[in-house]
């Protein structure tokens, strides 16, 4: 676990004496070692990351990498959680700070989620596919595998909808309440069919009869980068610029997306602004430290975030250059430190689920 006086040594060191002894320490280890790095990383860490993506995509990568002993995960405690997951068992995954989480995965508490599907049992409601967002536990990953369900990200939450209808007649989604309602009523579903589980109610605020009429029942959760972005400012940027194109992730509430020009996953936000030709003008409703990155690597095009507030992950910003450093120099010295290890139980319902997605086309 980081401890204040674990990261003594580096707390007065400068950028510089920090970079350099990332980057030996990287040399030192060699092969041994992959450096994860989210898209929502600060630019001190993705200048060391040996690859960066979103965290299923890193996930899998760190696990294909087989000469690798140590994959130390830029991210946040879930996604970690999934590198774990599909490692190899010489491997062994290092979160280089155990305080960075994830504040929707947070929203939805294992307890929380089992009482919900507990109650939906006892009302006699029971051709429901349970669905986790890739921002989750582990064990919600686990707790759908073990109940017929899968594991979605942002840009296949669509297909892995239309393959859970055909299992059964609903879908409880958690923990994302946006991302399910949006995928919901992109595929057509009327909103009076999408009920919102509120956990901190008797039987999530919702009546037998609205449960019973429900094709998507989504969890009470959200991420609170994402929820910043208004439809008010959409309507400034439009003001601001006529021809800017507004471009937002699934996770911002319904009204955003449906005033804006494109909406997709990470990885889609950034290949559409690679794509598109010199002088557009994009606002994009995502992470901060990704927009400014996007904007220093395409001047040529304006690229600026949707609002005007500094909407960055604070969880995801706890990975310091600092305690980068003192998980790569404890390896160097042979020390692993916050190791992060999903019981084997949990790890097999929860590789079922994501079995589950991959084979969704």
């Amino acid at each position: 676990m980081t401890t204040r006086a674990a990261l003594e040594p580096y707390l007065d060191l400068d950028d510089a004496t920090l970079a350099d002894r990332i980057s030996a320490a990287k040399r030192a280890l060699g092969k041994r070692l992959v450096v994860l790095g989210h898209h929502y990383q600060r630019d001190d860490i993705i200048r060391h990351a040996d690859v960066t993506g979103d965290s299923y995509k890193l996930a899998r990568w760190g696990a294909e990498q087989t000469e690798a002993e140590f994959i130390v995960f830029c991210g946040v405690h879930f996604m970690a959680e999934s590198a774990d997951i599909l490692r190899a068992p010489h491997q062994t995954v290092i979160l280089p700070d155990m305080n960075a989480g994830c504040s929707m995965a947070d929203m939805a508490q294992t307890d929380d989620v089992h009482e919900a599907g507990a109650t939906l049992e006892r009302l006699g409601i029971d051709s429901v596919t349970p669905i986790t967002y890739m921002n989750s536990t582990a064990a919600l990953k686990a707790y759908c595998g073990e109940r017929g369900g899968a594991v979605c990200t942002s840009s296949n939450c669509r297909a892995i909808f239309t393959w859970a209808f055909a299992q059964r007649e609903k879908i409880f989604f958690f923990p994302d309440e946006h991302l399910g309602r949006n995928t919901a009523i992109d595929m057509g579903i009327p909103e009076a069919e999408i009920m919102v589980w509120d956990p901190a109610r008797e039987q999530g605020g919702l009546t037998a009869e609205e449960l019973r009429a429900a094709r998507v029942i989504v969890w009470k959760g959200c991420c609170s980068v994402h929820t910043k972005f208004t439809a008010k400012h959409v309507r400034e940027r439009r003001a601001e610029d006529p021809d800017v194109r507004i471009l937002v992730h699934p996770e911002v509430p319904h009204e955003v997306v449906a005033e804006a020009d494109a909406v997709g996953s990470t990885e889609f936000i950034i290949r559409t602004v690679r794509e598109s030709p010199a002088g557009s003008r994009w606002a994009v409703g995502t992470e901060y430290h990704l927009v400014n990155r996007l904007a220093q690597q395409m001047p040529e095009k304006s690229i600026v975030i949707l609002s005007k507030d500094f909407c960055l992950c604070a969880t995801m910003y706890r990975i310091s250059p600092q305690n980068l450093l003192w998980a790569l120099e404890s390896l160097v010295r042979g020390e692993i430190v916050n190791p992060i290890r999903v019981p084997e139980a949990t790890k097999q319902g929860a590789r079922i689920a994501l079995d589950r997605m991959l084979r969704v086309r």
